[in-house]
C-alpha cells in the first residue's frame, strides 16, 4: 500500500511538472515585462516564473521535472498567479500538488452572470438566492422576494444576511426560532469568512452589529462555528401564515465564493400557495 502511495504521488508530481510547464509555454515573455528575442521555445523561461512567483529558480525547475516534493499551498498560490491561471486552472494545480483543491477566496461583490440569475428565474415557485462567502445576497429570484424578503428594497451594500436577520424586524417576526436561527447565521458566517480569508472584510460588519444589536455582540463573542447543512426552516408569512422548507446550500461551479441556497416547500399544499402568490405578484409588476 505504501508502494501504492508513492507510485501515485510520484504520478502527480509529473503530471504537475508538465502541467507548470505547458502553462508556462503559453505566456507571451513581451506582456510580462520580459524580452521576447532569442527564445529557442515560447513562453517564458522557468526562471520568469520564479521571478515573478518569488520562489527559487532551482526549486521550481524540480517542480516542473517532477521532483520537488510537495508544495505548500502558499507557493501554490504564487505559482498559479505567477502563470496568470484561471480559477479552474488554479484548482486543478491545487489537485494536482496537494491533492485537494484550494481554499474559497474572498472576492469584492462581482454580481452574477446572466445564466446563474436564469437558474435562479427557473427555480420558481420554490425561493432560491446567491450568496457570498461573506452571506451579501448578490442574486435571487421572484419567489425569494415574495416568501423570504425583499432584497431588492434594500441599498447593495446593506443585503447582507446578518444584517436582515439583526437589523430587520419585519425578518425577525418571521422567524418560528429567532434565537436558533440568529446562532446558527452567526456560527456559519464564522466559519466561511475564515475560510475565505475575508476577515479584515467583514469587521466593518461586525463592529457595525456589536453596535448596533446588543444580541449579536453576545452570539458574536460566544465564538461558536458550525458548517452549512441541509435542514428544514419554518418562517411565519404575513399572507400564507406558517411554511415549512427543506433547505440546501450548493457550491456555483467555477465560483468558489459564491452559494446557492434553495428553499423547497415541504409540503404540496405550501408549494402550491407559494405558486399562487408568485403568479400573482408577477401579473402586479409593471411591463
Amino acid at each position: 500500500m505504501m508502494a501504492n502511495r508513492m507510485s501515485g504521488r510520484l504520478a502527480n508530481d509529473k503530471r504537475l511538472g508538465s502541467y507548470l510547464k505547458d502553462r508556462r509555454g503559453r505566456l507571451d515573455p513581451a506582456a510580462h515585462g520580459f524580452p521576447s528575442e532569442r527564445r529557442r521555445t515560447p513562453g517564458l523561461r522557468r526562471e520568469e516564473v520564479a521571478q515573478r512567483a518569488n520562489i527559487s529558480p532551482t526549486w521550481y525547475t524540480w517542480l516542473e521535472q517532477g521532483r520537488g516534493g510537495a508544495p505548500s499551498a502558499d507557493v501554490l498560490e504564487r505559482i498559479a498567479g505567477a502563470l496568470m491561471l484561471t480559477e479552474v486552472e488554479r484548482e486543478h494545480v491545487f489537485l494536482l500538488g496537494l491533492g485537494r483543491p484550494p481554499e474559497v477566496r474572498y472576492r469584492k461583490e462581482e454580481g452574477v452572470t446572466p445564466r446563474l440569475q436564469r437558474v435562479l428565474d427557473a427555480l420558481e415557485p420554490t425561493p432560491a438566492l446567491i450568496r457570498t462567502a461573506t452571506w451579501d445576497v448578490v442574486a435571487w429570484n421572484r419567489a425569494a422576494t415574495v416568501i423570504l424578503t425583499d432584497y431588492g428594497s434594500a441599498p447593495p451594500e446593506e443585503r447582507n444576511v446578518l444584517r436582515f436577520i439583526f437589523l430587520d424586524p419585519r425578518v425577525r417576526a418571521a422567524q418560528y426560532d429567532w434565537d436558533s436561527v440568529a446562532r446558527y447565521v452567526v456560527s456559519a458566517f464564522r466559519v466561511d469568512a475564515a475560510r475565505a480569508g475575508a476577515a479584515a472584510e467583514v469587521q466593518p460588519l461586525v463592529d457595525e452589529l456589536c453596535r448596533l444589536s446588543p444580541e449579536f455582540k453576545a452570539m458574536w463573542r460566544d465564538n461558536d462555528v458550525r458548517g452549512q447543512h441541509d435542514g428544514v426552516k419554518q418562517i411565519r408569512h404575513p399572507i400564507l401564515g406558517p411554511i415549512a422548507f427543506e433547505y440546501s446550500a450548493f457550491a456555483v461551479d467555477g465560483r468558489p465564493d459564491l452559494s446557492l441556497v434553495v428553499y423547497n416547500p415541504v409540503t404540496h399544499a405550501d408549494a402550491e400557495k407559494i405558486s399562487l402568490m408568485v403568479t400573482s405578484a408577477q401579473h402586479r409588476t409593471p411591463a
